[in-house]
């Protein structure tokens, strides 16, 4: 009897099954959940029940199961131990919350407008809300949860980076960070630039100068528009940096933690201007009018190729090299205070 009783179930539990790779279980008894498996095609009953409960409990949420095609005992294992079924969606620095919500509901087959309303009911600004980052999210996340979610984690390392570097948080005032590291972000051509672009910010705001950065217009929807003199003619918007002083109201896009040292640590420089070069896609720092015209001149007829080499490196570049190299979440305060001697 015993025999033929093993038999018996391992004949059970090697019948076929076929389901979905991810599927959706949810929280409660095992007896509800069987009950709303059943009802979605998939034929459990008491035994099923029996051994479910022998191997745990089974995991709610989405969960990735992996194989459409499987054994009835593999299904049940696979319900009680698979893990979350995650998608991963990457908001790159410089990119606009306008853009990123509507990357995520494609991506998540969400909708656009619920994600829209719920980020601008609970966001602090209008974007910078959202760490540059990559996040794994859970398979069916409710559109207000997955904003929950996100500006939970922003806000938690926002915090920590404040308080290693500050001591303390205070949101408006980092928010003025993010506000310029924003604009870094968008102009610097690689992480080494981001502390030279923060001196010209710094500089050009401490002489009560117009930034006239093109990258401020580059918010929103117009995330990847190219900025034309019509465009500077007609925006009446905060971020139009050539008909108002000082930094936007908010911050342009998503930024690095990389863009957010660079704006509370800019190398010390009396640079008021810059230029990209054809030949190396880097920029050409000036602390003249009458040099940065130069600089613009020595453009004419060369041929784009963006290199991304500079030939020789200034004692500035070094200086703005070794800023962007210290790790600030690693440092200890004494290294910390190095820094600072770099604005002081």
């Amino acid at each position: 009897m015993f025999l033929i009783a093993c038999i018996a179930v391992l004949f059970y539990i090697n019948i076929p099954l076929s389901s979905t790779k991810v599927l959706y279980i949810p929280k409660g008894s095992t007896s509800s959940i069987i009950t709303h498996l059943n009802k979605i095609g998939y034929e459990l009953n008491d035994i099923d029940k029996i051994m479910i409960k022998l191997l745990g409990y089974p995991q709610s949420g989405w969960i990735d199961l992996k194989l459409q095609y499987m054994s009835k005992g593999d299904f049940l294992y696979k319900i009680t131990k698979s893990k979350a079924a995650l998608k991963t969606i990457t908001l790159i620095p410089g990119e606009t919350s306008y853009i990123f919500l509507k990357q995520i509901a494609k991506r998540f087959n969400l909708s656009e407008k619920k994600l829209k309303n719920t980020y601008n009911k609970y966001s602090y600004k209008d974007d910078g809300n959202i760490l540059a980052d990559s996040y794994s999210l859970p398979y069916g996340m409710k559109e207000d949860h997955l904003i929950y979610y996100l500006f939970s984690i922003t806000n938690k390392k926002y915090e920590e980076f404040s308080k290693k570097i500050f001591g303390y948080y205070d949101r408006k005032k980092w928010y003025y960070y993010i506000t310029m590291a924003s604009i870094i972000q968008k102009e610097a051509a690689n992480i080494n630039e981001m502390p030279l672009v923060s001196s010209v910010i710094y500089n050009r705001l401490k002489r009560g100068m117009p930034l006239q950065m093109d990258g401020t217009l580059n918010y929103g929807k117009y995330s990847h528009v190219k900025v034309t003199a019509k465009r500077i003619r007609e925006d009446n918007s905060s971020y139009n940096t050539y008909k108002n002083k000082g930094l936007p109201t908010n911050p342009i896009s998503a930024v690095s933690l990389n863009a957010i040292k660079a704006a509370i640590f800019p190398v010390k420089s009396k640079y008021l201007y810059f230029v990209k070069d054809n030949t190396t896609g880097l920029h050409k720092f000036s602390e003249t009018y009458k040099t940065h015209v130069k600089n613009i001149k020595a453009n004419v007829s060369v041929k784009k190729s963006y290199t991304k080499r500079k030939e020789t490196e200034s004692k500035i570049d070094k200086e703005a090299k070794k800023i962007m190299k210290t790790d600030v979440s690693k440092q200890k305060p004494s290294s910390i205070k190095d820094l600072w001697s770099n604005v002081k």
